[in-house]
């Protein structure tokens, strides 16, 4: 890993399929390190699987020692118990990322897609081919969660590199513009 880079962990959580995506931003652009899913036997116990996905992104903060850590929200539907199991799954995760002390931010499925789509509505498939695209890699991962857990590390670094972020701090009135800007003034 290059010193003037930063590594981010993105995960799709689920309880049958977690994804995980790991991405390194330096000058060069973005670097696809990893990009893969936890798959879960149906057959375990719900607490057992959640000790795994605890444990497997425990491995991945070890392994690849990220700065920050993305996760996907869970898209509320009309199956409470699904839900509930998800919520749980992402919470491990998160507790994980919290617990190594790296900061956690949470996105909606629906703004990851806008931002690497442009288009809060596209499908998996279009997703995966904007990564493509983006990151230059040809591999057709066989499960939608890797791409997804990466859409979220890619949509976390856009985040926080956009153009439409004020860089400068916020000013009350031409007085305190001059003031802070001094080199402004002709």
């Amino acid at each position: 890993m290059n010193t003037n880079s930063k590594i981010i962990l993105g995960i799709d959580p689920g309880t049958l399929f977690m994804g995980f995506g790991v991405i390194e931003i330096s000058a060069s652009g973005i670097t696809l390190i990893i990009m893969d899913v936890l798959k879960l036997s149906a057959k375990k116990d719900a607490y057992e699987r959640l000790q795994i996905i605890h444990q497997k992104v425990c491995g991945l903060l070890t392994e690849f020692r990220p700065h920050e850590f993305a996760i996907e929200a869970p898209f509320f539907g009309k199956n409470v118990q699904s839900m509930l199991k998800l919520g749980r799954a992402q919470g491990v995760a998160i507790a994980a990322a919290m617990q190594a002390g790296i900061p956690v931010t949470e996105y909606s499925p629906r703004k990851v897609k806008q931002s690497i789509t442009g288009n809060g509505n596209a499908d998996k498939l279009q997703v995966l081919k904007m990564l493509q695209r983006l990151i230059a890699f040809n591999e057709d991962p066989q499960y939608f969660d890797a791409t997804d857990a990466l859409a979220v590390a890619v949509c976390h670094h856009f985040q926080g590199n956009s153009l439409l972020k004020n860089k400068t701090p916020k000013v009350n009135g031409w007085k305190e513009f001059l003031v802070q800007n001094p080199g402004r003034i002709k």
